[in-house]
């Protein structure tokens, strides 16, 4: 892979919205279909997660090929997380731990996060 590729990829996921992200790492956990990510959602948010929101959001996921979507049955479909979408978590976390951890107090905080 080349690095106008590598940096293509990067800035794709560095172009995602909040909302998008968000959808990202509730899919590190696990694979979900769509009505349990809407509730994992709505319970970091507290506030209701319009399926039209939700939706199409997923798909340009998909399109950008972080999520792969599959057919569980003929109603429902189960999101996962691809490679290039784990990376993408990874890319935020990395930048956002290098500007939160500024010194050793700051690195102990997010050690005691972990381990719960």
């Amino acid at each position: 892979m080349s690095e106008a590729q590598t940096l293509s990829e990067t800035s794709t996921a560095r172009d995602l919205t909040a909302f998008q992200r968000n959808i990202l790492m509730v899919l590190t956990e696990e694979s979900m279909y769509g009505l349990a990510i809407k509730r994992e959602l709505e319970d970091y948010y507290d506030e209701e997660v319009n399926h039209g929101r939700l939706y199409p959001n997923l798909d340009t996921l998909v399109e950008r090929d972080l999520v792969g979507k599959s057919e569980l049955d003929k109603r429902t479909n189960e999101y996962a997380l691809t490679e290039k979408g784990l990376e993408a978590v990874k890319d935020q976390l990395s930048w956002s731990l290098s500007k939160f951890v500024t010194s050793e107090e700051r690195a102990e905080q997010v050690r005691t996060l972990i381990e719960e």
